[in-house]
């Protein structure tokens, strides 16, 4: 009898992250052809290959499924005993490896969000939720308590760090991978604490 990898995802598990990457991956498709208001629920299901009742058990709207991050799910690991940067670096690494194997994706994404304005109140729904987690994990790092507001402000400029790397990344007629772009912003905002 086979055993499964516990690290990887079950088979059921497997087909729920497969069929939310195929709504979202519908939905870039279709507003980067169409526009956001020229698409519809029904329309992002069928080319998705399912029922639009199935396409609403992952999300509320379609702006939600072009927002919605296909690693929405993962959870920030607990950081290491290395220095924070370094920490947040080692911990959130599968995270841009991962964005790194779905560059095409994270393109369009990026295309759509920069063509439809509306959409970045989502987005930063989104990002500060990201932010919240990430902030719990650092004041465990650091051995602060919750509401500290040290764990809050480093999220928030690790936060904005991420995002300039991910633009610069996008922008890049360079093959540097995402991480070294990550890295370099991280190195910049140790460089800031040094001077």
């Amino acid at each position: 009898m086979p055993v499964e990898n516990p690290t990887l995802p079950g088979r059921r598990e497997q087909k729920r992250l497969q069929t939310r990457l195929a709504l979202i991956t519908a939905a870039l498709r279709l507003a980067d052809e169409r526009g956001v208001d020229r698409m519809t629920v029904d329309e992002i299901s069928a080319a998705a290959e399912v029922s639009p009742r199935t396409f609403f058990n992952y999300f509320a709207t379609k702006e939600h499924a072009l927002v919605g991050d296909p690693l929405e799910d993962c959870a920030v690991p607990a950081l290491g005993d290395l220095p924070l940067l370094d920490a947040l670096l080692d911990a959130l690494r599968p995270t841009f490896e991962q964005i790194q194997r779905d560059r095409d994706l994270w393109l369009l994404r990026m295309r759509v969000i920069a063509a439809n304005p509306q959409l970045l109140p989502l987005l930063i729904a989104a990002a500060s939720t990201a932010e919240q987690r990430l902030s719990g994990a650092i004041a465990a790092h650091g051995g602060h308590p919750p509401d500290h507001p040290r764990p809050q402000v480093v999220a928030a400029v690790a936060n904005a760090a991420v995002r300039v790397a991910l633009i610069r990344w996008a922008g890049a007629g360079d093959a540097r991978p995402l991480i070294e772009h990550v890295r370099e912003a991280f190195a910049i905002l140790h460089d800031l604490k040094e001077s």
